[in-house]
């Protein structure tokens, strides 16, 4: 398949400020529309498959058009990290604020989260993808991946810090074992589910969670967590990340 037959996302337009000259409002909203257009991609074949040519071919656009709003491959890889990881924040992380802290926060966070891995089982994770593909390639792009990924964790592993804190596991819980082992099972989940087509994994994946927090939580905290199931996260599942911007694809 031809890259220019892959599926490009519609856009929506992201409000700018009136402020801005009319010339620059156009570069900035082309812009958001190539990274748009190159996370779609880089969902498909990886980042290492992005470059200047395919993400141009995509966008019917010229290499020199595409070129001239990143400067270089590497910069459009690593918009494109950046991109995937806001909206991650915004369908993962900010959600599960709402919650109040303590383990109602973590199965928060871990309940967003398997609601994107279930999309990515069908398109692919970034993170996860570049991983393999950058894990022993130092430089930006590779920089740009850990760094996220570390965001994250830590976002992660301060909620059970917080969830101890709140007295919702026992006091010689290991939180970042807690956390360590909750990563896990997201990274197995992938493996099992994506690449070797396991029937179930998801199902399993929640079962696994339950049984860490089983071993972690305190007996009051856990007699009154809500169980994950897959039926609870299909009441309100994540939809494909949605596009944020809108340009025309001339130049």
């Amino acid at each position: 398949m031809s890259v220019s037959e892959l599926p490009v996302k519609t856009a929506r337009s992201a409000p700018l400020s009136a402020a801005v000259p009319k010339s620059q409002q156009k570069g900035q909203q082309t812009k958001a529309a190539i990274v748009d257009a190159a996370l779609g991609l880089a969902t498909q074949i990886g980042l290492e498959g992005l470059s200047i040519g395919a993400v141009a071919e995509v966008m019917r656009m010229s290499k020199s058009g595409v070129f001239a709003h990143f400067g270089s491959r590497e910069e459009l890889q690593i918009s494109v990290i950046r991109e995937y990881f806001s909206r991650f924040e915004e369908e993962v992380f900010y959600p599960a604020l709402a919650e109040p802290r303590g383990l109602p926060r973590v199965q928060a966070l871990f309940g967003n989260w398997m609601k994107r891995v279930a999309v990515e089982l069908q398109s692919g994770c970034i993170f996860i993808s570049g991983a393999v593909e950058f894990d022993d390639r130092p430089g930006p792009v590779r920089d740009a991946l850990a760094t996220s990924v570390q965001t994250w964790l830590a976002a992660m592993c301060r909620a059970v810090v917080l969830a101890k804190e709140e007295g919702h596991l026992r006091s010689d819980a290991d939180e970042r074992q807690m956390a360590f082992e909750i990563h896990g099972l997201i990274l197995a989940l992938h493996y099992e589910a994506r690449f070797l087509k396991t029937p179930g994994s998801i199902d399993r994946t929640l079962l696994a969670f339950a049984s860490i927090l089983d071993r972690y939580a305190t007996d009051s905290a856990r007699s009154a967590a809500q169980t994950l199931t897959s039926a609870s996260l299909k009441k309100s599942p994540l939809k494909p990340l949605p596009s944020k911007s809108a340009s025309s694809s001339k130049d």
